[in-house]
């Protein structure tokens, strides 16, 4: 019967160690790879409704008038569910949104609306359509976020 000498076995664990170690490096490099491609996602969906934000708030300000619209969205993105949140401050008004299933305060993305108004509302992803409802009320521009279905935020 063969012996094998230490050699072979210091070559055979050699090469699990330096499998091992390239494994890790391209499941690291696949994950960095899907984050960034579903921030992309995320922001192609912020930058969306912002554009139809300002789209109603240019038409009830034109038109001294409520206006609705519904957009529909992706229930995930990628396998994370997202959020979407409209808030202001007394200068400006932004629509931020993060991976995840609740809004916090450490948000992951920001687009400011480029009129001054009173922003509130928020949407969890897999609860329906994005509502969007604007209206002007003693010229104050008010902006509600919500979700279409009853479940949602």
């Amino acid at each position: 019967m063969p012996t094998i000498t230490p050699s072979y076995l210091y070559t055979f664990f050699a090469v699990i160690a330096v499998t091992s170690i390239l494994l890790v490096s391209f499941i690291g490099y696949a994950n960095a790879i899907r984050f960034s491609s579903e921030t992309r996602k995320l922001k192609n969906l912020i930058d969306y409704v912002a554009a139809k934000t300002t789209e109603l708030v240019t038409l009830a300000s034109a038109t001294n008038a409520s206006a609705e619209a519904f957009l529909q969205a992706p229930t995930a993105i990628g396998d994370k569910l997202y959020w979407l949140r409209l808030r202001n401050d007394s200068v400006k008004a932004w629509l931020e949104g993060g991976l995840g299933n609740t809004p916090t305060e450490a948000m992951g993305l920001r687009v400011y609306l480029p009129s001054k108004a009173l922003a509130s509302g928020y949407y969890v992803s897999g609860y329906g359509a994005i509502r969007i409802a604007c209206s002007v009320n003693a010229d104050v521009i008010q902006i509600q976020l919500s979700s279409s279905s009853p479940n949602g935020g």
